[in-house]
């Protein structure tokens, strides 16, 4: 990874998604200037708060929403969640964009695939441009084990130590998540992407039917 400034979007499902799965990433460049959307959990009265600082620690300026979160993870439809990123989004012009896999990261939330899949409708109908577009690439084997990096993916970043120490702070310390917590168990040490350059590519993905490239 080099060290250009560039103006980057993550767009999430959740307070703690741009952590877990890209908090790395983000630490590791602080040239870079970031934009957080979290589609859900703005008038969370816990989570809110804590995703306002959060943001702060990683140098971005954020933004939330108050998409549907509940358990029984009723769909929506692409227009809505849509309308909802670009509603957030504070350009619709980036090097890179950051967000969820088609298949999520993990065995299953909903919110998470219907957000990387309405990126590449945004996308590849030209009201979002973006020289690069990431999809967070995490596997858990059908809930087997606790999410992991995908070693095949493009993009496969290991941490450094005081990397993945201040990000599990941040999940442990300032999300407040207990250290036996799903979050704090998952917590990844490396972090993994596919990686798009235009948005054929990406939408001939988004409807290949296949988890990796």
């Amino acid at each position: 990874m080099n060290n250009e400034t560039k103006k980057v979007a993550i767009i999430v499902a959740h307070p703690d998604d741009e952590t877990l799965w890209a908090g790395g990433t983000i630490l590791s460049h602080p040239e870079w200037t970031c934009f957080i959307i979290s589609l859900c959990r703005k008038n969370d009265p816990d989570r809110a708060p804590k995703f306002e600082i959060v943001s702060k620690i990683l140098g971005a300026e954020s933004w939330m929403d108050d998409l549907d979160d509940g358990p029984e993870q009723t769909a929506l439809s692409s227009n809505e969640v849509e309308e909802a990123i670009l509603k957030l989004l504070p350009f619709f012009e980036f090097d890179i964009i950051i967000t969820h896999s088609i298949y999520g990261e993990y065995t299953r939330h909903r919110r998470h695939e219907e957000i990387g899949k309405a990126v590449i409708n945004l996308w590849h109908s030209g009201k979002i441009q973006t020289n690069e577009l990431w999809a967070f690439a995490y596997e858990d084997g059908g809930r087997k084990y606790y999410p992991i990096a995908m070693e095949d993916a493009p993009i496969f970043f290991p941490l450094p130590h005081h990397v993945w120490e201040q990000k599990y702070s941040i999940i442990k310390n300032t999300y407040g998540f207990s250290p036996d917590s799903w979050e704090a168990n998952t917590t990844p040490k490396e972090e993994a992407f596919w990686q798009f350059f235009n948005a054929d590519q990406a939408n001939n993905w988004l409807h290949s039917g296949h988890t990796t490239l």
